[in-house]
């Protein structure tokens, strides 16, 4: 869906490019380009990572999705970097009038709306699937809602400077240009930090808790450690049971958390469970 939407406003920009000017649509037209071709990429890299773990990969593929996400976001901003280099040299070389027609704003308008609902949608599926490289592509849409914003903007201000319609268009394309710029460098800190093993967020490690706790015969938790990989994730549990129990009936519960955990957050590739004896008070 996101792949058919950006080829049709890259259609429609171009279109407009030609006929009604602005090098605000132009460059929100490359945007979308570049997009497009990381859109691409990531559709091969999600199904490379969606493999199950081999004898070379136990932990599973999943880390070739924050290595997709950081390439992506990675080649946003060096392009921002580089149309804002050339839209800012190009700025001096514009006159204040241009010919510009009055209704080019329409179309980045148009692109907003087909964008943001896009976005929105794309978003939601990361989010379920806990996938950093969609949420960097999600982003690229985001981009790209706030550049045919400032675009349309920067158009309709034209309109009704006639005099000035050059400038205005030119200011377009450089905030444009520097919102990539902007947003690249962030999605590449977020896949960064998965790629080092950042401790995820919180609601993560309460989840698995209280899935173990659902479990008869566990007293309590102790040491929980979650490693994320792209939408995967391995979980390091220690629980706490009875210290006359049985070792038969503690490998039986051990089982029963990994099923509980995997049940509550179904992305977990592996649960590590751990028993300790259970003393009342020893926290």
């Amino acid at each position: 869906i996101g792949l058919g939407v950006k080829i049709t406003i890259i259609l429609m920009e171009m279109i407009a490019f030609f006929y009604l000017g602005g090098h605000s649509i132009l460059l929100d037209a490359i945007s979308s380009l570049v997009d497009l071709a990381s859109s691409f990429t990531l559709l091969v890299f999600v199904k490379i990572a969606s493999k199950p773990p081999d004898r070379n990969h136990p932990f599973g593929h999943g880390r070739l999705e924050p290595i997709a996400g950081m390439q992506l976001a990675v080649l946003l901003a060096v392009i921002g970097l580089g149309l804002f280099i050339q839209q800012g040299l190009e700025f001096f070389n514009t006159s204040a009038a241009s010919d510009i027609q009055k209704e080019a704003w329409i179309v980045p308008l148009v692109a907003v709306v087909l964008l943001e609902i896009t976005y929105r949608r794309m978003l939601f599926v990361a989010e379920k699937e806990h996938s950093p490289a969609l949420k960097a592509d999600a982003i690229h849409y985001r981009v790209d809602v706030f550049n045919s914003l400032i675009a349309s903007a920067a158009l309709l201000a034209a309109r009704f400077f006639p005099e000035y319609n050059g400038w205005l268009d030119r200011i377009g394309a450089i905030a444009i240009a520097a919102l990539m710029i902007y947003l690249g460098v962030k999605a590449a800190r977020e896949n960064f930090h998965q790629l080092m093993d950042r401790r995820p967020k919180s609601n993560f490690f309460d989840l698995v808790k209280k899935a173990a706790l659902e479990v008869n015969g566990v007293k309590a938790t102790e040491k929980i450690q979650i490693q994320t990989y792209g939408p995967d994730a391995h979980v390091d549990i220690d629980i706490e049971v009875d210290p006359s129990m049985s070792v038969d009936e503690g490998h039986r519960i051990t089982q029963l958390v990994r099923v509980e955990v995997q049940k509550a957050w179904p992305q977990v590739r592996d649960v590590t469970v751990h028993l300790e004896p259970y003393y009342p008070g020893d926290h």
